[in-house]
């Protein structure tokens, strides 16, 4: 595990599993719990993708970045996706409760999005910064209100994940020889065209981390009457977003509402209206055969639903702010770390 100078490691035993917990060195554990940052990875991922914003975040604070369950070197224990998250949000509590932590500020970057919303619903927090976060109404399969374009959730879950990307995953690929490559997948789908680094090789094996199967990513699936001709298994990390296992919709009624900022980028390949990682868009874009239409599976418009949940959360008496950050992907943290920190900062003190 390449870790940046001021980072360091280890491994915190819960009642539920071994997480893995990164932390900056110089960081006092008796830091109060409103000036605690818990920062929570997205999918084919890990802790490593948070070390620079670790270390660009102000010394005053705790920060702490969570390897979730078959991520990076967290325990590998089968997530059961008919929970959706919670096995996730569920772990991270555990985590938080080891370590002596009550209600802290949690920060989710995609597939985290999701869990910190599910750990919302279930638990107090001080804050939650959603970065280019799921729909609070899972990935594919609904239409803008979040209702089900078909009963078994046709389309989503571990079926839909593409299986050289998973195998070049267990063989351990760094080329960029192929689009499936993860570093290819990287540089196509995790941030924004042009985008470089020098510490892509890290990110790269932080996404090679990733356990797979059908306990852990892609999951398994099931077959469907209704194109494309699978549906959400319960087993596996891709399922646990599936639209018939995950809704976080109901923030809205809760009744201590954490304020809540959004963070997202134009360029976003991964979660958007028009996402290339929905088989419904792949279907209208004529890459997947037998598209049945926009009257039957259109696209899933990800980004006006979150902002269309987070409009009503402000109705009832809830607070958001939406940072837009024009030309970024889906990793603003890496993009442009500097807003980032910015934003994330002025939100945490109030």
């Amino acid at each position: 595990m390449a870790l940046e100078p001021g980072i360091t490691a280890r491994t915190v035993p819960t009642t539920r599993l071994s997480v893995n917990v990164l932390e900056r060195t110089d960081d006092d554990p008796s830091t109060p719990d409103d000036r605690t940052v818990v920062l929570v990875h997205g999918n084919v991922s890990s802790a490593l993708f948070w070390q620079e914003i670790m270390l660009a975040l102000p010394e005053d604070l705790r920060v702490l970045a969570v390897d979730l369950r078959g991520f990076g070197e967290t325990e590998a224990l089968p997530v059961d996706a008919s929970r959706g998250c919670r096995d996730y949000s569920d772990d991270i509590h555990a985590t938080l409760e080891a370590l002596g932590c009550g209600p802290v500020h949690l920060v989710g970057w995609s597939l985290g999005g999701g869990v910190v919303m599910q750990y919302a619903l279930d638990h107090p927090v001080l804050s939650l910064t959603l970065q280019a976060p799921v729909s609070p109404y899972g990935f594919g399969g609904t239409r803008r209100d979040g209702t089900l374009l078909t009963q078994d959730g046709a389309g989503t879950g571990g079926g839909g994940a593409n299986p050289d990307f998973v195998q070049r995953i267990i063989d351990r690929d760094t080329s960029a020889d192929a689009p499936t490559s993860p570093r290819s997948v990287f540089r196509s789908g995790y941030v924004a065209p042009g985008y470089t680094s020098e510490h892509e090789d890290l990110w790269v094996e932080s996404m090679l981390s990733t356990a797979t199967g059908v306990d852990h990513y892609p999951g398994d699936s099931v077959p469907s009457e209704s194109w494309p001709g699978f549906a959400a298994g319960t087993r596996g990390v891709l399922n646990t977003l599936a639209p018939t296992r995950f809704s976080t919709a109901g923030l809205v009624d809760l009744e201590v509402k954490p304020p809540i900022l959004w963070i997202h980028g134009s360029a976003d390949a991964i979660v958007s209206d028009a996402s290339f990682f929905d088989l419904n868009m792949l279907g209208k874009a004529g890459l997947v055969p037998g598209w049945p239409g926009d009257e039957v599976a259109p696209p899933q418009p990800m980004v006006s639903q979150t902002r269309d949940v987070l409009e009503a959360y402000a109705r009832a008496g809830g607070r958001y702010t939406e940072v837009l950050l024009e030309g970024v992907g889906h990793s603003p943290h890496l993009e442009r770390p500097a807003e980032f920190v910015e934003a994330l900062v002025s939100w945490v003190r109030g």
